[in-house]
């Protein structure tokens, strides 16, 4: 029976890759709502949950210790728990971006680096982002906390002694509660900015719609299983012709990026909004 650790394992990706590997190995599923525990332990009885706040270090490393005396080997471990931060860069505060940092890539360092010991031999996937490739404004700071964890977990595979390898899976638009929990958790940035006023209006509006259009979660599933089963797994997997357009963009030089870019969210802003005044709520 194979071993995985999953974080993020109550809400979408991290939730529907805790029900599927559960089926048939053992996994350690981390969860940060006390309320999720019981619909966690419901699952399945090859469940052992742990508690994990990616905001709190402290956390971080006693569910590494927890794990560590549960077991001397993993066989794969999906870094999947995440938020996003959305807003125009010039009206960011730096601790927003600390925050959006900590939870998105600083903690899933601190948290595989603690289980290095345990990995001999295995893999770690993380679910990564579209975003990585940095061409989706108002949400600059997410696109940079996936491009960190891309590049500091290929560092770290490149660099260790040890026989681990890092996968990194970089969905395109999958239907999941992160849209709509992103929605209220930037509510006051996004109802509250004068300047960017249609712009935030339809990054509300979009995000609304991307958690009923967006791809079946079943579709990560089955990408991160494909990565998990491959003896020599790729680096990247993309999931969705959205995140296949996105990498075919990033090839292109960066003032031409950014005209399009520039340009494309201008038209879809007014193509959606138009000249329309929005009441607040």
């Amino acid at each position: 029976m194979k071993k995985y650790v999953i974080t993020g394992a109550t809400s979408g990706i991290g939730k529907a890759l805790t029900e599927e590997f559960s089926k048939s190995g053992l996994v350690f599923a981390g969860y940060r709502n006390p309320a999720k525990l019981d619909e966690l332990l419901k699952t399945s009885d090859n469940i052992i949950p742990f508690y994990i706040d990616m905001f709190k270090s402290s956390t971080i490393l006693e569910a590494a210790e927890f794990i560590k005396s549960k077991t001397d080997k993993i066989d794969t471990l999906i870094n999947v728990a995440g938020s996003v931060l959305a807003g125009a860069v010039e009206n960011l505060g730096i601790q927003d971006l600390k925050e959006q940092f900590q939870i998105n890539t600083f903690s899933h360092l601190e948290f595989s680096n603690n289980l290095l010991s345990l990995l001999e031999g295995g893999k770690i996937i993380n679910i990564s982002s579209i975003s990585s490739f940095g061409i989706f404004p108002f949400i600059a700071p997410y696109c940079a906390s996936k491009r960190a964890l891309d590049i500091l977990f290929n560092s770290l595979m490149v660099e260790t002694k040890k026989d681990i390898k890092v996968i990194s899976i970089k969905p395109g638009v999958i239907a999941t509660p992160l849209w709509e929990r992103s929605v209220n958790e930037n509510f006051e940035r996004l109802e509250n900015d004068k300047v960017y006023e249609k712009e935030m209006k339809f990054l509300e509006r979009n995000a609304l719609k991307n958690a009923k259009r967006g791809l079946n979660v079943k579709k990560v599933v089955e990408i991160v299983e494909k990565a998990d089963k491959a003896k020599n797994p790729k680096a990247s997997y993309l999931v969705g012709k959205d995140a296949v357009i996105a990498s075919i963009f990033s090839y292109l030089p960066i003032e031409i990026l950014n005209f399009l870019t520039k340009q494309l969210i201008k038209k879809r802003v007014n193509k959606i909004l138009g000249n329309k005044k929005f009441k607040k709520h």
